[in-house]
C-alpha cells in the first residue's frame, strides 16, 4: 500500500481513536469497580426503616455512641446486628460498633456484666444499657438510648392504700401496662403507703394519685401537701364523684372539679357506643401535646375548671369538643342536654401547672427550675382496659416525660408489619384446598388432552 499524507493522518486519527476510547474503558472499569449503594424500603409500614421518632431522638443525641456485640462469629447473628445498627449508623454516623467474641474474651464479659451471646452494651456519656438478643427490634434499641439519655434515676412512686389504681397489678382497673411502658424507657415505679411511711421518699420525680376510692387520713393528706409545698412534681388522675378527703389539695392548686360526668355523644361518629366516654381529637399548644395528633378517649370523665393561686401558671391542654357537655343528672341510657342544669362544651379535662422552685434551682434547666402538677378528670385512660385506645399510651408517656423534665424524649411507637398476616373463612380456605388438590391437576390434564388431540388431527 502506497504512504500518502492521507493515509498517515487517517494512521494518526485511527490511534487517536483508540487511544480515546482505551481511556473510557479504563474509567468506565475503575467507575464500575467502586460500590454504590441504594437503599430502599418498600415493606408494609416501612417497618426495615427507623420511625421519624427515632430520627428525632438521635438528633438530640450529641458525642460518639459505643457499642459492643458481644457474639461468637456466627455469621448470621453479626449480619443481624449490623443490619439494625446500620439503620442507626445512617442517621448517626459517630455510632461505633465493636464485635467482640465471647469464647476469646471471657474477662471482658465478666466485667461488663453480659450473659448472653449476642448481647449489646451501649455506652454513652458514661452510662450503660443492656440489649439482650431477643430485643433485636428498633423499639427496644431506642428505648435503651432514651434510657441512656436520661440522666439520674427517674422514680415514678404511686400513692397506695385507698384503692387506687395499682402500678404493678393486672386487673383491669389498674396501671401496670403503662408502667411497664415507663419502666422500658428508664423509669422506676413503685408504691408508698402513707399509713406505713408518713413521708413521701425524697427522690420520688413524680408523685401519682390514681383515683382513691376511700377517703385519706389527715396526716396522709398533710404529707401530699408537704410535698407538693416543697416542690414536688404531682400527676392527679381523678374520677367523677367525692375528692376523698383530697378537696383541700385542689384548693391549694387553684382547681375545681365540675359536678357530673363528661357525656360526648360525638363519639358515636367513631364507632363508640357509650357517650359517657369523651374523645379529644384537637389539642391546645403545650409541650405536652406538641406534634401530637392522635386521638385519646376517657371512659367516665370529669370536668375541670382553673383557677390557680398566686405563683401558679395553669393551662388547659385536653379539652372535648363542642359537641360535648357536663351531664349533671344521672347517667342514663339516652341522655339530652339541660340548658338549665348541665354545662355546655368544650369541657376541659386536663390541666398542667407550673411554679418557680426555690432559689437553689435558679442555675438549672427550665424543667429543673420549675415545679410541675397535672391533673386530669379522668385515670381510666391510663388503665389496663383502655390503654391501647389510640393514642391514649403516647399521652400518658408524654405526660410524665413533662413532669421529669425530659420532654424531648418522645414516646416511641411500635412498628408492626401490617402485611404479616392472612386470615382465611372457612369457605375460603375450603376453595382454596380444592382448587390446589383437585382444581389444579384437572386443569394441567385437560390441557393436555387438549394438546395430545390437535396432534393427532393433523
Amino acid at each position: 500500500m502506497q504512504v500518502t499524507p492521507k493515509s498517515r493522518r487517517a494512521a494518526r486519527a485511527q490511534n487517536a481513536v483508540f487511544l480515546v476510547l482505551l481511556l473510557v474503558a479504563v474509567g468506565l472499569l475503575a467507575w464500575l469497580s467502586t460500590r454504590y449503594n441504594y437503599h430502599a424500603d418498600w415493606t408494609a409500614d416501612t417497618r426495615r426503616s427507623l420511625s421519624a421518632a427515632s430520627v428525632q431522638l438521635l438528633g438530640k443525641i450529641e458525642g460518639p455512641v459505643t457499642i459492643t456485640a458481644f457474639a461468637r462469629d456466627d455469621r448470621q447473628i453479626r449480619r443481624a446486628i449490623s443490619d439494625l445498627i446500620e439503620r442507626y449508623q445512617h442517621y448517626k454516623q459517630d455510632i461505633i460498633l465493636d464485635f467482640v467474641n465471647p469464647d476469646t474474651e471471657p474477662q471482658r464479659v465478666r466485667d461488663m456484666g453480659v450473659s448472653s451471646d449476642g448481647e449489646l452494651v451501649l455506652t454513652h456519656g458514661g452510662r450503660t444499657e443492656h440489649l439482650k438478643p431477643f430485643e433485636m427490634n428498633e423499639q427496644a434499641m431506642t428505648n435503651a438510648l432514651q434510657r441512656i439519655l436520661r440522666a439520674g434515676e427517674r422514680w415514678v412512686v404511686f400513692l397506695d392504700g385507698h384503692g387506687e389504681r395499682r402500678p404493678h397489678a393486672e386487673g383491669n382497673h389498674d396501671v401496670s401496662l403503662w408502667v411497664k411502658e415507663l419502666e422500658n424507657k428508664g423509669f422506676k415505679a413503685r408504691a408508698v403507703n402513707l399509713a406505713e411511711s408518713a413521708v413521701i421518699p425524697d427522690n420520688t420525680t413524680v408523685l401519682v394519685i390514681a383515683g382513691p376510692q376511700v377517703d385519706l387520713l389527715p396526716g396522709e393528706i398533710k404529707a401530699v401537701q408537704e410535698y407538693v409545698e416543697r416542690g414536688g412534681n404531682l400527676l392527679w388522675l381523678s374520677d367523677p364523684g367525692p375528692q376523698r378527703g383530697l378537696e383541700a389539695l385542689a384548693t391549694q392548686l387553684g382547681v375545681h372539679f365540675l359536678p357530673g360526668a363528661v357525656v360526648d355523644l360525638t363519639t358515636q361518629l367513631l364507632g363508640i357506643q357509650s357517650a359517657a366516654i369523651a374523645a379529644v381529637t384537637s389539642y391546645p399548644p403545650h409541650p405536652i401535646t406538641r406534634d401530637f395528633a392522635l386521638l385519646t378517649v376517657f371512659p367516665l370523665a370529669v370536668g375541670l375548671s382553673l383557677e390557680p393561686d398566686s405563683g401558679w401558671q395553669g393551662e388547659a391542654f385536653l379539652r372535648t369538643g363542642s359537641g360535648s357537655w357536663e351531664e349533671t343528672g344521672a347517667l342514663a341510657a339516652e341522655v339530652q342536654f339541660d340548658e338549665n342544669q348541665d354545662i355546655r362544651g368544650p369541657i376541659t379535662l386536663g390541666v398542667s401547672l407550673t411554679r418557680a422552685r426555690g432559689a437553689a434551682a435558679e442555675g438549672g434547666a427550665q424543667g429543673e427550675r420549675q415545679q410541675r402538677v397535672v391533673v386530669i378528670g379522668d385515670g381510666d385512660f391510663l388503665s389496663n382496659r383502655y390503654l391501647g385506645n389510640v393514642g391514649n399510651l403516647d399521652m400518658g408517656m408524654n405526660i410524665v416525660n413533662w413532669l421529669s423534665a425530659d420532654e424531648q424524649l418522645i414516646s416511641i411507637p411500635a412498628k408492626t408489619a401490617l402485611d404479616s398476616g392472612l386470615t382465611l373463612t372457612p369457605l375460603q380456605s375450603s376453595v382454596i384446598g380444592f382448587g390446589f388438590l383437585m382444581g389444579l391437576p384437572a386443569l394441567l390434564l385437560g390441557s393436555g388432552l387438549v394438546i395430545w388431540w390437535r396432534r393427532r388431527k393433523r
